[in-house]
């Protein structure tokens, strides 16, 4: 199961990395979207979250151990947040600026190859 999910989070960061180095906004935006949904994962799967295991069980003695970090899975869902308003936000800059440029380019102008 490791190695599935390391492959996975892998192939998220590579694409990630491939589209934001692209010529157009549209996929670098796309590609910071990839690229910050396997830092989530990574942060997420670093908690050590447990498969068919209640999160709490009512018993006297209990090891931590045993339980997974509460920590990482509030940070992935703040990051998670975090990362809609700022897509929302570089969607509208993207806009704006093909409105304004015509184009939608990064450097702002179309290239001849």
């Amino acid at each position: 199961m490791e190695a599935v999910l390391a492959i996975s989070i892998g192939v998220l960061f590579g694409s990630g990395v491939w589209l934001v180095l692209r010529p157009r906004t549209f996929q670098v935006i796309t590609g910071l979207l990839l690229l910050s949904y396997a830092v989530n994962l990574f942060i997420f799967l670093m908690g050590h979250a447990k498969l068919n295991q209640a999160p709490i069980t009512p018993t006297a003695d209990i090891d931590p151990a045993q339980f997974a970090d509460p920590i990482p899975q509030a940070l992935v869902l703040t990051a998670i947040v975090i990362g809609f308003a700022s897509t929302g936000l570089y969607l509208v800059v993207m806009l704006a600026s093909r409105g304004l440029t015509g184009t939608d380019h990064v450097d702002g102008r179309e290239s001849s190859t």
